[in-house]
């Protein structure tokens, strides 16, 4: 039997200093960007999650050529925009 309350992982408290200050650094940071750099930075971290979705799909589907692999992402997108746009 499962136990039904899962335990999280709570860091040390200097190493929840430095993940919050990182994690500011970061918000400043993007505050501080020019809206055409915001939109360029976008689009590549679009480009690098493709490319991670590419690999999950290659791995679950070790002899699809590249064109079927490709089939299965453009389905994988299209089947998310239905669910985002069922909400």
């Amino acid at each position: 039997m499962a136990n039904s309350q899962e335990q999280t992982y709570t860091p040390p408290p200097e190493t929840q200093k430095l993940i919050d200050e990182l994690y500011r650094e970061e918000v400043l940071q993007a505050r501080a960007m020019d809206p055409v750099e915001k939109m360029m930075l976008g689009g590549r971290l679009f480009e690098a999650a493709l490319t991670f979705v590419k690999a999950g799909i290659k791995h679950q589907n070790p002899g699809a050529s590249e064109q079927e692999c490709e089939r299965l992402l453009t389905e994988r997108l299209r089947l998310q925009q239905l669910l985002e746009n069922s909400r």
